[in-house]
């Protein structure tokens, strides 16, 4: 199968004086990549190795669990579905996909002295994708994973002696407490050195204390520690060729290499999971303002085009890429909203508890109110019930844990940024006139909303909930039977009303 092209013919601007391509730039590299286990990393590898089949290796750095080493790791990496469009079309490349031991967390990114050797003697092009994307994430662990992290990967690759191109994987919310975004590093008020200092040295109970005034305008320890792990590498990469790149709500593929591909239930994709399964019923924000979210091999392109760009086109200064859609692309939270629920309804999941109809509120306390009666007592009244059967009571629980989660994420329900796109559309407008740049989708103009949330649900059908296409025509006979029980009880709830209303008058 061919690669479906981001543009057409007409609108790749083909250079003609010389054979040039994004690819040529990868070709005889050896890549090195953190963060490969993760949801970008898995995506990113693929993409490296279908598009830039030419490259030399690419090394992995995957540390250990308890209850698996390093090979079982990278095996189960490599078993993933999204390779298997090259294990169909050319599995001999995935034979340059290496593991190397490793941990961020540890000094020296707890690397043997001889792949330490082996990677500062062969690498060229450095991709940073490790870091922890929790929102509640306590700070000193957030500052570890983050910001030293990020400080050891910046003494590996000054030592790196054929190093090309350092690609840092940030936030386009590392500044979440600016509402004008530009495509430059912004001074933050703590400085790196002083954060890793203060939680390598105080006590949790006294970082807790500070953790609120550190934050001050930010929503969390996640947008905090990215935007200082920024200035980090503006700091201490300014004589490396670096890159920084910006995503922003990273969601399932658009297109490549399975359409609608996800494999977490972060941020969104969980909410639009209990969605669909007529388990959340209201969110809390404002429905007119713009989301801002970014199918994840848009992503990818952006950071391998980024790689390329900013190390050909460099302009003597670190590079900044706003990886946004709302700016060129806009689409409400009402209407990402709306389009969702059209597609949960017409592709319901076997799961499906209740009718899907969410409604996004300004007013917080009617969204407390519709939370407790459509969220908290149904659950309650289900758990009552799992008891008399005999079963464990979950429900409640559940009801619990996704209102957590609802509410970590309300802050960007509630708010909006302009993000500055100059040097993402000086990308864009290079890409274009590659001769291949039909295989690297990188603006967002071509995005089609409607279509892209109808992927998206499929995508959580297939590779979250496990649902079998043949269960398609159950769900849709159950989800039948919950709209009209949706209807019977409302009708009973208006009768109540009025009977109530007419004894109490």
């Amino acid at each position: 199968m061919g690669t479906t092209s981001a543009y057409t013919d007409s609108e790749c601007i083909r250079d003609k004086t010389s054979d040039t391509s994004i690819e040529a730039f990868f070709a005889d590299s050896v890549i090195f990549v953190t963060g490969a286990t993760g949801f970008v990393g898995k995506a990113l590898i693929e993409k490296l190795l279908r598009s830039c089949s030419r490259l030399s290796k690419i090394y992995l750095l995957i540390r250990p669990k308890k209850d698996q080493i390093v090979k079982e790791r990278f095996k189960m990496l490599m078993n993933n579905s999204i390779f298997d469009k090259i294990r169909c079309e050319n599995p001999d490349l995935i034979n340059k996909v290496y593991p190397i031991k490793g941990d961020v967390s540890e000094k020296d990114l707890g690397l043997s002295h001889e792949d330490k050797m082996k990677l500062t003697q062969t690498v060229n092009i450095v991709f940073h994708c490790a870091a922890t994307v929790r929102f509640t994430e306590p700070l000193k662990l957030a500052v570890k994973l983050n910001i030293r992290a990020t400080d050891r990967i910046l003494d590996l690759c000054k030592s790196i002696t054929r190093l090309k191109s350092f690609v840092h994987v940030s936030t386009a919310y590392s500044n979440a407490d600016k509402h004008e975004v530009k495509e430059l590093v912004y001074k933050t008020k703590i400085t790196p050195q002083v954060i890793m200092d203060m939680c390598e040295n105080l006590d949790d109970d006294t970082l807790t204390l500070l953790e609120t005034k550190l934050l001050e305008k930010h929503p969390n320890t996640y947008t905090l520690t990215k935007g200082i792990a920024e200035e980090l590498v503006s700091k201490k990469g300014i004589d490396l060729p670096t890159i920084i790149v910006r995503p922003s709500i990273i969601c399932a593929a658009y297109k490549e290499p399975l359409p609608g591909w996800v494999d977490n239930l972060y941020g969104i994709t969980g909410i639009i999971t209990e969605i669909g399964r007529g388990t959340i019923r209201s969110i809390y924000g404002d429905r007119k303002l713009k989301i801002d979210v970014v199918p994840v091999d848009y992503v990818v392109d952006t950071l391998i085009c980024a790689a390329w760009h900013g190390t050909v086109h460099r302009n003597g200064s670190i590079q900044v890429y706003n990886c946004t859609s709302s700016t060129s692309n806009p689409i409400s939270w009402g209407d990402f909203a709306k389009h969702i629920r059209k597609h949960v309804i017409e592709f319901p999941s076997k799961y499906v508890m209740w009718y899907p109809n969410v409604a996004i509120r300004t007013n917080k306390l009617i969204h407390k109110i519709i939370v407790v009666i459509l969220h908290f007592v149904p659950a309650f009244l289900l758990d009552m019930l799992l008891i008399c059967q005999g079963s464990k009571p979950m429900m409640l629980n559940l009801s619990k844990r996704i209102d957590r989660a609802a509410k970590v994420g309300s802050f960007f329900a509630l708010h909006e940024w302009n993000f500055a796109l100059d040097n993402m559309m000086d990308l864009i407008k290079h890409v274009k006139t590659m001769n291949d740049c039909n295989h690297f989708r990188v603006d967002f103009k071509d995005i089609d909303w409607d279509a892209y949330t109808r992927q998206y649900t499929l995508g959580i059908r297939t590779y979250i909930l496990k649902d079998d296409p043949d269960s398609l025509k159950k769900a849709r006979s159950r989800l039948s039977k919950l709209y009209w029980l949706r209807k019977l009880i409302q009708v009973m709830s208006i009768l109540f009303l009025y009977k109530f209303l007419k004894y109490v008058g």
